[in-house]
Parts: structure tokens; C-alpha cells; sequence
């Protein structure tokens, strides 16, 4: 008997059905269609593109734009038993080499990789002897939000598409909804007659509270004493992040800061302490959060506003992922 999307979920996964809105992008994804997924922040994702993976011949390219949520995933893969890899800028020279040898050897199902690398000479003197089944872009909504200046390599990832067969289809995923987004993707990535799949936004499981206070510290201490599990909260800069950190180390909360200021070590490190449960609280700026999937962060607070809606809407989605109640402030 061959495998089907449902045997694979239930091998690997251990789900004995999907959810309606990921079956339909997995099909669109089977037969070969160009697919624009937008789905809710934990609302499954990664499972829509990695079960076509399983079933189709070669290996799946996914783009990234963060080693955190690139590291996330892999792990996630490789407990699975399904082989894995990323490539970075952390890696050495010997280390990338040797990945890229492994998958020529056609070692992995999943490689995944930043826009940034994808569009290096080297990687592109690899591609037209890489066996790959798909082109997944992953947080798709960089292209439209990021695209023109913090990561302008997203908006070239289009350029891969004419060195790879023309029967390869390319997924895009994103939880930011708004219509113009969902057009700078199409238009961005260049899809070709795509087949849009848009699930259910809404998220009863999470409170939202908007509190005026003169003290925000004080704010965020007492909602971390009243609630239970791991926060995340969120500050705009790289010395708030480690001022609000130490502050809450001092007030005896165990807390980590995170920012792109660290070196990837350091990142790794903290990443798996927060994940683990080693530590309970993780002050970042907003990067940190995009991608990371662990399901019971029960508080999200925010020193200070969002840079837009999206972002707010992104953020506050790294709360109640396993549908538990959970805080957003």
C-alpha cells in the first residue's frame, strides 16, 4: 500500500486527520500548483509543505529568513526522523561544503536555507544538480513588509524559479492576511496562476488586555506572578532587551535576552534553554519570535507598541499555540 497524506501525518506526526484548510493546501502543493497559504500563526504551517515533502521525489528547498526558526524546524524534522538540514552564516566554510555534499548525495528531505544564501554563486552552482521536489518561501509576508530594505534578497528569490525545472511547484506561506500583502507575494515571488488557501484567523483561546500604566515593568512582574508557563516579552531595541532581562533576573525571574547582536552560539543556546523550560521568560525584539513553535507560552507582553498591525498580529500568535488560555499584552 502506498502512502497517502493521512499515513504520513500519522507516521510522523501523530495526527490522525488535518485540519480542513492544510489538506487543501497539501493537494494544491501535490499536483504541482503554485500555492499562496495563508494561515493563522500556529495554525500549522510547516506541516502543509513538510508532508508533500515526504511524498514527493527529491528534496523540498525552504526559505527562510531566520536562523532561529530555521534551526526550529530542522530539530522538529530530525526528532521525527526525517532528515534535515539549514545552512547559515554561523556554519563554517567546511561545515556548508559538507552539507551541500550530502545533499548532491541526495541525503535530505528538507534543506533549508536564508534568501541571502539561496542567491549566492556558490549555492547556484550547486542547484542544477540538486534533486528538489518543491520551493517553499516561508514567512512569505518578508517579501512585502522587509523586502525593499532589511532583507532585499527576498525580493530576488524569483530569479531561483528560471534555474529549476518549470514543472517544480512553489509554495509560499504567511500569516499576514491584508490583500496587498497577498498581492506583493504573487507579484514578488512571480507564482504562476496560483491556487490561494486562507484559514481561519480567529483565536478563542487567546486574551487580549490594552492596559494604561506610568510603570510597565511593575505591569509585566505582576502578570508574570499570576500566570503559569513561559512568556515572551517583546522590546524594541537591543539594550531594552538586555535592560528588561537583568531587571527581571533581579526581581528573581528566570529570564533570558535575545537580538541579533549575539553571536549564534550564544542565540542557540538561549533559544534551547527558553524551549527546553530551562528558562522561563525570553526578552527579544521581534525577530525571535517569528517561526518558533512551542506551544505553551501562556503570556506575551510588549514594552512598547508594535511597529505595525501585522507585527502586532504575529506576535501575539506565539501565545496559546497548543489552544490553552493564554495572555497577550
Amino acid at each position: 500500500m502506498s502512502d497517502t497524506p493521512e499515513s504520513i501525518l500519522k507516521k510522523y506526526w501523530g495526527y490522525d486527520n488535518f485540519r480542513p484548510d492544510q489538506r487543501n493546501i497539501v493537494a494544491s502543493i501535490l499536483a504541482g500548483k503554485d500555492t499562496l497559504a495563508l494561515l493563522p500563526t500556529g495554525g500549522g504551517k510547516s506541516v502543509c509543505f513538510q508532508v508533500p515533502g515526504m511524498l514527493l521525489d527529491g528534496m523540498t528547498l525552504v526559505v527562510s529568513p531566520l536562523i532561529a526558526l530555521m534551526k526550529d524546524q530542522v530539530d522538529a524534522l530530525l526528532e521525527r526522523n526525517i532528515t534535515a538540514a539549514y545552512l547559515n552564516s554561523g556554519q563554517t566554510w567546511r561545515e556548508q561544503k559538507q552539507i551541500m555534499e550530502n545533499a548532491l548525495q541526495g541525503h535530505y528531505r528538507f534543506l533549508y536555507i536564508a534568501p541571502e544564501r539561496l542567491l549566492s554563486e556558490s549555492f547556484k552552482e550547486y542547484l542544477p544538480n540538486l534533486d528538489i521536489s518543491s520551493l517553499v518561501i516561508d514567512e512569505a509576508h518578508c517579501i512585502s513588509m522587509w523586502g525593499s530594505d532589511f532583507r532585499p534578497a527576498f525580493r530576488k528569490i524569483y530569479e531561483i524559479r528560471r534555474l529549476l525545472p518549470s514543472k517544480i511547484p512553489v509554495a509560499a506561506f504567511t500569516a499576514s492576511a491584508p490583500e496587498w500583502i497577498q498581492e506583493d507575494i504573487i507579484s514578488g515571488l512571480k507564482l504562476k496562476n496560483p491556487e490561494i488557501h486562507q484559514g481561519e484567523f480567529g483565536r478563542s483561546n487567546l486574551i487580549f488586555q490594552a492596559v494604561k500604566t506610568s510603570n510597565r515593568l511593575a505591569l509585566l512582574l505582576q502578570g508574570l506572578k499570576n500566570t503559569n508557563g513561559c512568556s515572551i516579552v517583546f522590546a524594541p531595541t537591543r539594550k531594552s532587551v538586555q535592560e528588561v532581562a537583568t531587571w527581571l533576573q533581579n526581581e528573581g525571574i528566570s529570564a533570558h535576552f535575545y537580538h541579533g547582536g549575539l553571536s549564534n552560539d550564544e542565540r542557540s543556546k538561549k533559544q534551547q534553554d527558553w524551549m527546553s523550560n530551562r528558562v522561563r521568560v525570553m526578552v527579544c525584539t521581534n525577530a525571535f519570535g517569528m517561526g518558533v513553535d512551542k506551544p505553551d507560552v501562556r503570556y506575551v507582553f510588549h514594552i512598547a507598541p508594535s511597529a505595525t498591525p501585522e507585527d502586532y498580529y504575529q506576535e501575539s500568535g506565539r501565545a496559546g499555540r497548543d489552544g490553552k488560555r493564554s495572555l497577550y499584552v
